[in-house]
């Protein structure tokens, strides 16, 4: 892997490319990322490079002599944490994450990476947790049929018969059931960067991404052989 970077969901719009044609692409804010940490073969046993993303500060709301409301900020870091970014020489980062780069040997502490490592035409993929969709049912989670509408059918959105009655006399393992939905790791490989806004640091990638608005984009070059 030559290329990737942590982002977050900013939403869907939609443009017209050179041809003149409506795409619709995902916005994502992509970067800047920072090099929190190198790891080598002699010291970790692997090479990697660990990256930073989003400042991470915490509102404090306190109260003064007179009673009046004081608002402050501080990281949400424990004494380890900090401790690890102030070696690398960079603010506490609320995202962390470790890419295996070719290259390792290149980076330094405290390097940046921006959203113009890509651009425009690249293939990527998305990594992302799918949105939750609590408890559902067979139907919409697992796409099965509905029985009939009639009215004395008394059978239009239940899941149906569940195994035999005497051989082999369980459920098989596997069936398909009502149960949690979504919330899930979800990847969509081979996407294609349609824009890259290198100085407000924005890929517009063409179609859908994993993720509600706001959440934490792993993008990576795809894997897919070309």
């Amino acid at each position: 892997m030559k290329k990737a970077i942590l982002a977050t969901k900013v939403g869907m719009t939609q443009i017209f490319n050179a041809d003149g044609v409506l795409v619709p692409v995902t916005v994502l804010q992509a970067g800047p990322c920072v090099v929190t940490q190198v790891k080598t073969v002699e010291n970790d046993g692997y090479s990697a490079v660990q990256v930073g993303f989003a400042d991470k500060v915490a509102k404090v709301v306190s109260k003064d002599a007179n009673g009046n409301k004081k608002v402050g900020h501080r990281h949400g870091l424990n004494k380890a944490q900090m401790g690890h970014f102030e070696k690398a020489g960079v603010s506490g980062k609320r995202f962390v994450k470790e890419f295996k780069f070719e290259n390792a040997d290149e980076y330094k502490l405290a390097d940046e990476i921006k959203a113009d490592i890509f651009a425009e035409g690249d293939k990527i993929d998305a990594t992302a947790i799918s949105k939750g969709k609590g408890f559902q049912g067979a139907i919409k989670r697992l796409g099965q049929h509905r029985g009939p509408m009639a009215h004395g059918s008394k059978f239009h959105r239940h899941q149906g018969s569940n195994g035999s009655c005497s051989t082999p006399s369980r459920v098989f393992k596997g069936k398909g059931m009502p149960g949690h939905m979504g919330s899930v790791k979800v990847t969509i490989q081979n996407l294609e960067v349609v824009r890259v806004d290198a100085e407000n640091n924005l890929l517009l990638v063409k179609g859908a991404v994993p993720g509600a608005k706001k959440s934490l984009i792993t993008i990576k070059e795809t894997c897919k052989v070309k």
